[in-house]
């Protein structure tokens, strides 16, 4: 398809977007994301060594020249820690794209929202490409398109969950008022979840654990792969309105 997803300038081949943590190995995450058709590598600059080329590291594994790496600040609890890993990821050459999460609860791991303001505030004046994981609430999705952010990553449902998307209404309200990219990020499980994102309306859905917690995570990534792709097509098409009662494939009008 000729429908590249542009962001600041910078164009995706892809839209699907894919983390890098809970494979058995580098080797398993080579396979699932070559699979996967992505060109969007997100990675935890706190958790996976990515900054120290002296010891075995994801990017022998992942060609910074085919895919672009998304750094992302998992694990920060404050704006403090989100801001300086951001920095760290920059000074390392790796991006000047940043995914900034400021978690505001261990169990859930939902977002503490006003961190998150502040960090993209932060980070878009000193020139980040900002990309925030936040809830699925449109009045903070325009606030921070307000505070600078370059696309809006809202949930689905809880991360690493794969119970879907609990809120499309929601996620509708926001494809309607938001003027910039939206990415679903996190609680998707499978590929319909996948399907339903993109037939929504939204411009691209990062995941992690519904591929590489699967049985078969190569497998599965390229069962994503055509989600995108088939959500995306039934998008544009535009389905048919829904109703209650049952219409005719074959008009009758004319016939003997």
């Amino acid at each position: 398809m000729k429908d590249r997803l542009a962001i600041r300038g910078i164009e995706f081949g892809s839209r699907l977007w894919v983390g890098t943590g809970k494979y058995k190995d580098f080797e398993e995450t080579k396979k699932a994301i070559e699979a996967s058709g992505t060109d969007v590598v997100t990675v935890a600059v706190r958790r996976t060594n990515i900054t120290d080329r002296k010891s075995e590291n994801l990017l022998d594994y992942i060609d910074p020249k085919k895919y672009k790496i998304l750094p992302n600040t998992a694990g920060c609890y404050t704006v403090t820690d989100a801001v300086r890993y951001s920095r760290l990821a920059r000074e390392a050459g790796v991006s000047d794209m940043i995914k900034i999460e400021v978690i505001g609860d261990e169990k859930t791991l939902f977002p503490d929202v006003i961190g998150l303001l502040e960090a993209t505030e932060t980070l878009a004046k000193e020139g980040f490409i900002v990309f925030p994981y936040t809830n699925d609430d449109p009045i903070m999705a325009r606030r921070l398109v307000d505070a600078g952010a370059a696309a809006v990553m809202p949930l689905a449902a809880p991360i690493g969950s794969g119970l879907g998307i609990r809120n499309p209404y929601n996620l509708k309200i926001i494809l309607e008022t938001i003027p910039v990219p939206i990415i679903v990020d996190a609680g998707v499980g499978t590929a319909s979840d996948v399907a339903i994102a993109m037939e929504l309306g939204c411009d691209a859905v990062l995941l992690n654990t519904a591929i590489a917690g699967a049985k078969d995570p190569v497998m599965m990534a390229g069962a994503m792969k055509h989600a995108v792709l088939a959500g995306r097509l039934a998008f544009k098409a535009g389905r048919i309105p829904k109703k209650l009662y049952a219409t005719a494939s074959s008009p009758i009008e004319g016939m003997l």
